[in-house]
């Protein structure tokens, strides 16, 4: 069952040139994804392609210059910007990419106390530091008392005392340790053993394929395919879309095989099909309008070429 769902989302930025003249940019473009409870989705793509972008819109923590258009519903409604505010923190937990988010003049136990909305917060904010070796003594420091780790550690402690039905996770894992990484990612998937959705958003689609029941792939703001993690085997014989394929030989376990070019940037993004001037396949009929997304083999993709 979706929990929640993201239908044909754009969001785009408003920016003044010399001479005060106003462009917009556009980062996301035509973005449709689910969440399904009880179930993992990993968000993978190279870094700009929109995926903090995704989880900041979800929250309605973008920037005061940021158009959004598109539905997102929660529960099957839709969440407005009242509803985003009264389930942010408590139905909808972010594990925010940036340690920032910490509030630099509160001792961080009190910040994960905060976040608890049912039961002994002090005794759950401890109990979820004992879960990530965080000690006693750490609940009295304050953010800039923390090393790197630790308040990533404490952002991922937040959110799982929150009791929220959804987590969407930015980039929880960079700068911890190996076991911590294994911990963090076991801890994902038992809270969605226990019915929550969890959004994974990630550029390390190794670590993703571990705990993941899906993978949405990310190319210049939007999703190019969604696909069981049992597609990723082989040569990637079951993916479907030619950007997921290139991500998958370029793995060192695999062919290694760098991708050429580069991602477009917001503010010049080709016609057509996003992935076109890079991809092998492509033909006059790709320059001339973005596919839309299709089922195909049971998953989604965005490519008028895929089999």
């Amino acid at each position: 069952m979706s929990i929640l769902e993201i239908e044909n989302l754009s969001v785009s930025f408003k920016q003044y040139t010399a001479g005060f003249k106003q462009i917009q940019h556009q980062v996301i473009s035509s973005l449709d994804v689910k969440l399904e409870a009880g179930k993992i989705l990993a968000v993978v793509g190279a870094s700009g392609s929109g995926k903090s972008l995704l989880a900041h819109a979800i929250l309605g923590i973008l920037p005061s210059n940021a158009m959004v258009s598109g539905v997102i519903k929660f529960e099957g409604e839709e969440l407005t910007p009242a509803r985003q505010k009264a389930v942010r923190g408590k139905e909808i937990a972010l594990v925010p990419q940036s340690v920032n988010f910490l509030d630099p003049l509160m001792r961080v136990g009190s910040q994960v106390r905060t976040s608890v909305h049912k039961g002994d917060p002090v005794q759950a904010q401890r109990n979820v530091f004992k879960r990530f070796h965080l000690g006693q003594e750490v609940e009295r420091m304050y953010p800039f008392q923390l090393s790197g780790g630790m308040a990533r550690r404490t952002l991922l402690s937040t959110a799982m005392v929150s009791g929220a039905k959804v987590i969407v996770a930015d980039e929880p894992t960079p700068g911890l340790d190996p076991v911590v990484i294994k911990e963090a990612l076991n801890h994902f998937r038992e809270f969605a053993n226990q019915g929550c959705a969890v959004m994974l958003i990630t550029h390390d689609i190794e670590s993703a394929l571990q705990i993941a029941d899906k993978i949405a792939v990310f190319y210049a703001g939007t999703t190019v395919e969604i696909a069981k993690v049992e597609d990723f085997t082989g040569q990637g014989e079951a993916i479907r879309h030619p950007y997921t394929k290139a991500l998958w030989r370029a793995l060192p376990q695999n062919d290694f095989i760098p991708i050429p070019g580069s991602q477009p940037h917001p503010s010049s993004l080709p016609p057509g099909c996003l992935f076109a001037p890079r991809c092998e396949l492509a033909t006059a009929e790709c320059h001339q309008a973005e596919p839309n997304m299709r089922e195909l083999r049971d998953g989604m993709v965005r490519c008028i070429h895929a089999t």
